[in-house]
């Protein structure tokens, strides 16, 4: 997990340096579209800070009060995030209406939003890396927050296009309606990374095309045994835990039984990579005649 703890450093850095960015921009021309932008780099960078912790703590090896590791320890990050991000889309609401009511014609809009451009320019290079490597190291903390800057990228190309829109056509109450716009658009975020977090929270089960595979993998492997029962399956940060019960004749030895174990076990790592496996071993008086049926 070292990989992941210095991709959350560097996505911290990112934020404070991108917070800096569109804070500039906002302070070069008054834009209540380009403060709600810079508000959500705010979102951000507690976010950033949030996964950095996370990361570290879901590391940590299983000791006796956590003999299943700290890995949901991302989840908690990314359920942070998106109330964090709730919490902003309320408050760029409320700059929103008080921008309606009294609008404002933003200074030198020309070069705060070529900061601005510049800005989003970093927040989506760094945002793609973030999704690429995150996916690959299977951690939630990283793909969430990957995911919040794409919605940020977004976001900022709206306000980019509608504060220039507004210095073209002199149309005030445009600046306003691109803030509310921006704050529904990150509310949407917020809730759909709340719901995904609170899954993993939840113990969700795979997703079914990794369910199908498992299945498909436990049958092919399972040469022997007589079926597999009671498959459950869920994720917690990079481990995916896989048990079941495994019945086979019973005549069979010991010895025979746990090699067939180790053959799923063997298939199930080498396609889950970090897992977990726990197979419950029972004779054929046991069947139930349904779940997996072996090849």
């Amino acid at each position: 997990m070292e990989r992941a703890a210095k991709l959350a450093a560097g996505s911290l850095l990112v934020a404070v340096l991108v917070l800096a960015i569109k804070g500039l921009a906002w302070w070069l021309t008054g834009s209540v579209a380009l403060f709600a932008d810079a508000l959500e780099s705010i979102v951000n960078v507690a976010a950033a800070a949030a996964a950095l912790i996370a990361v570290q703590l879901s590391a940590q090896p299983p000791d006796a009060n956590h003999p299943y590791g700290h890995a949901k320890a991302e989840y908690f990050s990314a359920v942070l995030e998106g109330a964090l991000i709730i919490v902003a889309a309320l408050l760029i609401l409320r700059e929103a209406w008080g921008a309606f009511l009294a609008p404002r014609v933003p200074d030198m809009p020309l070069a705060g939003l070529a900061v601005s451009v510049l800005a989003t320019a970093i927040n989506a290079a760094w945002a793609t890396r973030l999704l690429r490597r995150g996916r690959q190291l299977r951690s939630p903390a990283l793909v969430a927050d990957a995911r919040h800057l794409f919605s940020d990228v977004v976001t900022s190309a709206g306000v980019v296009i509608g504060v220039g829109a507004v210095a073209l056509t002199g149309i005030l109450w445009l600046d306003p309606l691109l803030a509310a716009l921006t704050a529904v658009n990150i509310l949407v975020s917020g809730f759909r990374l709340l719901r995904d977090s609170v899954g993993g929270l939840m113990d969700e089960a795979v997703e079914p095309d990794l369910l199908a595979r498992i299945r498909r993998l436990v049958s092919q492997e399972a040469a022997g045994a007589l079926e597999a029962h009671d498959l459950r399956t869920r994720h917690a940060g990079p481990n995916t835990f896989v048990e079941f019960h495994l019945v086979v004749p019973s005549d069979m030895r010991v010895v025979e039984a746990h090699e067939i174990c180790d053959r799923i076990e063997g298939a199930l790592k080498s396609e889950l990579g970090s897992a977990v496996i726990t197979i419950h071993v029972e004779p054929e008086g046991k069947a139930k005649h349904h779940g997996v049926l072996v090849l």
